[in-house]
Parts: C-alpha cells; sequence; structure tokens
C-alpha cells in the first residue's frame, strides 16, 4: 500500500510516505515555508496544511496524488466535545473542528488527482502510539505505548499495547487534565511562547530547585488508575509573570524545577502503572511530552521496562508517520522500523555545486571534507555541517548542524551569541557510540538526542563547552556504520585533539527552522559569524566569502 500521513490541525503540519510498511519519507512544513512550526496553533490557522512537504514527499517516491491508496489525516472530529464541554477556554474551537471535517476536501484540492474519499481520519493519540510502537528500532512484539501531549479530540494521554499489527486502547486522561497544557501553561507564564519553547523551560528548571512541588501536587498528581490530574495550577501565586524578554529571578527557576519534578513523578507513575498492565519489556513514547528529555531518563533509570524508546519526532510532525504508518498496518502491511531521521530533502554532489556556482560563491572541493573540518574545530572554528537528507524532527542529528570545539567552555556562550538566544540554553555533545559510556552515564546507545546523560567526574573538565549547569548533557551517539562520514569527522577531531566529542546544535538561528536546502544553508552562513560551510564534499570558508569573492560560476577546485 501507498499511504501519505498528513498532520495539520494544531502545529507543527507535516507530511510523511510509508510505501508497503515501510517509511520513505518524511517532512515538516516549516523546512519549506520557513515559518518556525509551520503555523501557529490556532483554530484560525487549521485549515493551513503541509501542502510543500506533501507535494515534497510524494516526488520523492516517483508518485502522483492519484497513485495513493489512503490518506491518514491524524485528528478524528467525530470524537472531538465543544471546547467549554471539555472545560477549555477556547470559544473558537469550532472553527478547528469545521476545518478538521473539510480537510479530504481540502486535501483533494491542494493534491489535484487525489480522490478525496480515500482520506481517513485516524484519531490523534493513536496516531502518536503508531509513531513509536510500530517505528521503534528494535522493536519487539508486543511492546507498551505512552503518549502525552498537550490535546487531542477529547483526550491528552493515552496508553496502549501494540499486539502485531493492532494497537489496543488501556487507558486515555479525559480533557480539561493535561501534563502537556500544563507545561505550555509554564512556559507562557515565563514569558516564553507557548507550544514552542517548552524545551527553554526545560533548561531553565536545571537553575532552580523543586521547592514549590508540595504545593504544585496539589494540582497536578497522578490517580493510580493509569490517569491523572493536572489542571488549575495558580501559577501567579508562586511566582509573578514574566513579559516576553523580561529577566527570570531564581523564584522562576525553581518554579520550573518544581513542575519540572512533578511532571516526572506522574510520568514515572503512569510507566508503571502501563508495565503493571502488560509486563512488556520495550515502552516507546511519543507526543509534545516526551520531547523532554530529562523525564525520560527518568524513566529509563526508574521505571519498571527494560528499554525505552523516544520517537525522534514526538511532537504533532510525527503524527503525519503515525497515521501513514496505522493505515497500513490496517490495511495488511507489516510496519518496518523507521530507518534513521534523516527523512527529508538531500541533493547530490552536482546539485550542490551548481548551487555554489548560482551563488557565486567561492568554494574548494578538499580531498576528505571530514578532515578539513575536523582540523578547523580543532583550531576553534564554528562549521555549519550540511550533509545528506535533512532530518525529521526538532533535533539536528548531523544533518543539519553546528559544530563547535567541546573543550573551550567559551564556546557555549559563543554558540548561543551566534544563535541570538538565550544563555542559559545548553549545547549538545555528538559522540563516537564506542567511546560514549566512558565519558556518559544513561542510556545508551542514543542516536536521538531524547535522554539527559550524567557526565563523568574525570570528563567535565575536559568538554566544558557541553556539560550543562547539573552536570550533564542531552548526547547524541553517531554510529559509524549509520553515518560514516559524520564518524569520520570525529575520529580525524580526536586524532587532532583527543576528544571524541564535537559540540552539536541545530543549524539555524532564534526563531527561524533548521536550514533545509542548499539555499538556506548559504543564507544562514551569510548572515552569522560562522568560520566554515560544509555543503557535501565541499567546504566555503567565511574570509574568503567575504574578502576575495568568486567571479560568476568559479570555484577553487
Amino acid at each position: 500500500m501507498r499511504v501519505l500521513g498528513i498532520n495539520a490541525l494544531f502545529h507543527d503540519p507535516a507530511a510523511a510516505l510509508v510505501i508497503d510498511g515501510r517509511t520513505v519519507a518524511a517532512a515538516e512544513e516549516e523546512r519549506f515555508s520557513r515559518r518556525k512550526h509551520g503555523k501557529r496553533p490556532l483554530p484560525f490557522s487549521a485549515w493551513e496544511l503541509p501542502v510543500q512537504a506533501a507535494r515534497w514527499c510524494l516526488a520523492h517516491a516517483g508518485l502522483t496524488p492519484a497513485d495513493l491508496d489512503l490518506v491518514g489525516y491524524s485528528f478524528d472530529p467525530a470524537l472531538a466535545r465543544p471546547a467549554d464541554a471539555m472545560g477549555l477556554d477556547d470559544p473558537w474551537d469550532h472553527l478547528r473542528l469545521r476545518y478538521a471535517q473539510e480537510a479530504p476536501g481540502f486535501l483533494a484540492e491542494t493534491l489535484p488527482g487525489l480522490d478525496p474519499a480515500k482520506v481517513r481520519f485516524v484519531p490523534h493519540h493513536v496516531a502518536h502510539a503508531a509513531s513509536a510502537a510500530y517505528a521503534a528500532d528494535g522493536a519487539t512484539d508486543p511492546c507498551s505505548v505512552l503518549v502525552l501531549d498537550g490535546r487531542g479530540e477529547a483526550t491528552s494521554h493515552l496508553a496502549a499495547r501494540r499486539v502485531g499489527t493492532r494497537l489496543e486502547p488501556l487507558a486515555g486522561q479525559q480533557l480539561p487534565h493535561s501534563m502537556g497544557l500544563v507545561y505550555e501553561e509554564l512556559t507562557q507564564h515565563l514569558g516564553f511562547l507557548r507550544s514552542s519553547d517548552e524545551y527553554k523551560v526545560m533548561a531553565m528548571a536545571s537553575y532552580g530547585t523543586p521547592r514549590m512541588a508540595d504545593v504544585l501536587r496539589r494540582h497536578v498528581y497522578p490517580t493510580g488508575d493509569g490517569g491523572f490530574h493536572a489542571t488549575a495550577v495558580p501559577w501567579t501565586e508562586l511566582a509573578p509573570a514574566l513579559a516576553p524578554g523580561q529577566e527570570w529571578t531564581q523564584t522562576h527557576a525553581d518554579l520550573a524545577a518544581s513542575t519540572q519534578h512533578v511532571l516526572e513523578e506522574v510520568m514515572l507513575d503512569l510507566a508503571r502503572w502501563l508495565h503493571g498492565r502488560t509486563g512488556d519489556r520495550l515502552l516507546t513514547l511519543a507526543g509534545g511530552v516526551a520531547l523532554n528529555c530529562v523525564a525520560n531518563s527518568r524513566i529509563a533509570a526508574e521505571g519498571p521496562f527494560d528499554r525505552v524508546w523516544v520517537q525522534p519526532a514526538a511532537g504533532d510532525a510525527g503524527t503525519a508517520l503515525g497515521a501513514a504508518l496505522h493505515l497500513a498496518a490496517a490495511g495488511g502491511d507489516q510496519p518496518l522500523p523507521m530507518p534513521g531521521v534523516d527523512l527529508g530533502r538531500g541533493w547530490s554532489d552536482a546539485e550542490v555545486e551548481a548551487w555554489l556556482r548560482r551563488a557565486h560563491v567561492p568554494y574548494e572541493r578538499p580531498a576528505d571534507v571530514a578532515a578539513e573540518v575536523a582540523a578547523a574545530l580543532a583550531d576553534d572554528g564554528i562549521v555549519a555541517w550540511f550533509q545528506g537528507r535533512s532530518e525529521f524532527g526538532p533535533r539536528a542529528l548531523g544533518h543539519r548542524s553546528l559544530l563547535a570545539h567541546p573543550g573551550r567552555s567559551a564556546n557555549l556562550e559563543r554558540l548561543n551569541d551566534v544563535k541570538g538566544r538565550e544563555q542559559f540554553r545548553p549545547v549538545a555533545p555528538m559522540v563516537l557510540a564506542d567511546r560514549a559510556a566512558k565519558i556518559f552515564e544513561g542510556p545508551l546507545p542514543s542516536p536521538y538526542m531524547l535522554f539527559v546523560h550524567r557526565v563523568t567526574a574525570e570528563w567535565r573538565e575536559k568538554i566544558p563547552a557541553v556539560v550543562h549547569v547539573d552536570g550533564t548533557a542531552r548526547i547524541q551517539t553517531v554510529d559509524r556504520a549509520a553515518d560514516p562520514l559524520t564518524a569520520r569527522m570525529l575520529e580525524e577531531f580526536e586524532l587532532l585533539t583527543g576528544l571524541p566529542v564535537v559540540v552539536n546544535t541545530s543549524l539555524n538561528t532564534a526563531g527561524r527552522p533548521m536550514v533545509d536546502d542548499v539555499r538556506d544553508a548559504l543564507e544562514c552562513f551569510g548572515s552569522s559569524p560562522v568560520d566554515l560551510l560544509a555543503l557535501g564534499p565541499f567546504v566555503v570558508r567565511r574570509g574568503r566569502m567575504f574578502a576575495d569573492p568568486a567571479r560568476p560560476g568559479e570555484g577553487s577546485r
């Protein structure tokens, strides 16, 4: 079967294509439109579809809309209830539901040739669950799946079990109780953009102590039956609200730490309850809350499951993939684990060179781009690393990354300045998989940067740029077989410095999506103090680009 998955209703619109159970392509609309998260999660924007992402997925596979067997839309309006009946303050939610109801017609208009009768509504949390339980690397059968986010049709949580090609629901939490909405409210209370900046709250929490946890537990707590209570937190009684950009205080950091602590407690309780029902060895996680690396690590360390796997695109973008996998499985296909996160656009060497010539950019093709980049990093240069197909999900994982030397503590502030973001934000280490256990304590391997690891004492002073204030790091392990070019760059860097680690953060600046195509990379490089741009086998040096531009079509070979 050829199944296209679509996420559109709330935020992070995306498309994914599954053929005969195999994930072929997946991309977020923001990478094409250059609007962070694709759109704001308002009822008025619910009509917007990931048109560019969907068209690219089809073109990548050589298909037309008429070739599709089914299209999965990751929301089922038949399951929704009026917002006021669910205790939500959203007077325009009826618009959102109407747009969902009309989605088959909208999709047929934007994808000419598509039969609207092929569009199927997939419940939002079922799509999340399918994106984890079917896509997990090395998934056992059966396995457990836990979904937590802001909201779906009428719930904010799903506990389920995968058995073969079926998902068996075990528990769900009715709205307005929502761990995701609680975290969103706190994000807004602290002066950040809700449904966007929740990761900043997680970073801030490391600077505080959970001294307000007892107060929060009156409003946020597990109920012991696979659900929880989470609503009506009196934020202003705990800390004054911050305006955007306003300086935060220790009280605000303590509130963030307290909320983070209580979130972890609830998630641990849900994981223990689910294991008590299934006895499975593997827990898979999805939903926006599953992007909380600190909570994931506590579940892995203290929970009852042998292994925890988190969908790399755990937010709503991942429901595009989940909707497609769910319909494929229901139609008789055997869903296969996702092959990795490099599911987006990529370019051949000839295409990259054509971009460079068109841009009149002086460039070189070194004998070994990995060695060239390693030398620049060893010399304390900042490198933009653009290789292969772009990542699906919010993490830069060696395809669209900014790299730097981890042994220089000043590089944390330097990178935050380059990206134009808050100085309390950490950057992450990329490490060779076979070196990780000597440096980091936590779940290994960790290829998708979805857990935090404690940095061993002997290494904290060696790689200070990637050690967060609490002594942890959110690592990405690199396997030589899966990503030989990045692994070779790390090997060359280790030969020069003795460190098998480099700093890795996303190739973008604050408020903008990650770089996706070559033009995006050139624009980001041209507007940021980055020393070297590695585009496939080519490199562009900042000094030469601005001091001695090449004539049209010229490049150094």
